[in-house]
């Protein structure tokens, strides 16, 4: 079946709009330069497979968060089993696309890149919802794209920042 020129319109439209999304997953979901341009490369693959089946009854951004999500966290999953060497010394500081939220928006590089790193130490559930939340996402949207209720999203998401506050007050001991 081929590609109609409706899919590949939506598609291209997508990328130039959200390809903030499919970075900062990427990143966040990776641990060297390698393995962030594999999984940007399947983020990718998997947004253009998902164009064929989006029915419109959600936002764009929330499909892509959806379909994003889902691909990095399964990826991440094989990348464990296939126990990859990780090289903790990679710098992912160098792969930023242009700001699209408020995080990137902070003009300390060596910030950005502490909260990358503690955003890195999380757990999948709750390094997406943090993720969600740096984007400022309704608690409705957080559910739509994670699939939990909007009251579980709250708590998740409390308990998701103080892990990261605890990360990153450990982070700045370090640097002390």
């Amino acid at each position: 079946m081929g590609n109609s020129p409706d899919h590949d319109s939506l598609f291209k439209a997508w990328l130039e709009e959200h390809q903030g999304i499919v970075v900062k997953i990427a990143r966040s979901f990776s641990s060297n330069l390698s393995d962030f341009d594999e999984l940007r490369q399947e983020l990718m693959l998997r947004v253009w497979i998902s164009a064929k089946t989006y029915t419109g009854e959600s936002k764009a951004s929330t499909w892509i968060y959806r379909v994003c999500l889902n691909t990095a966290m399964t990826w991440r999953r094989g990348t464990d089993r296939r126990e990859r060497r990780m090289d903790s010394n990679a710098n992912l500081g160098t792969v930023m696309a242009e700001p699209s939220s408020p995080a990137d928006r902070v003009g300390d590089q060596e910030i950005l890149e502490q909260l990358y790193t503690a955003i890195h130490a999380l757990k999948e559930g709750d390094r997406a919802l943090v993720l969600l939340s740096l984007d400022e996402l309704s608690y409705r949207e957080m559910a739509e794209i994670t699939g939990l209720t909007e009251n579980h999203v709250g708590v998740a998401l409390t308990r998701a920042r103080q892990r990261l506050g605890k990360i990153l007050k450990g982070i700045a001991d370090e640097l002390e």
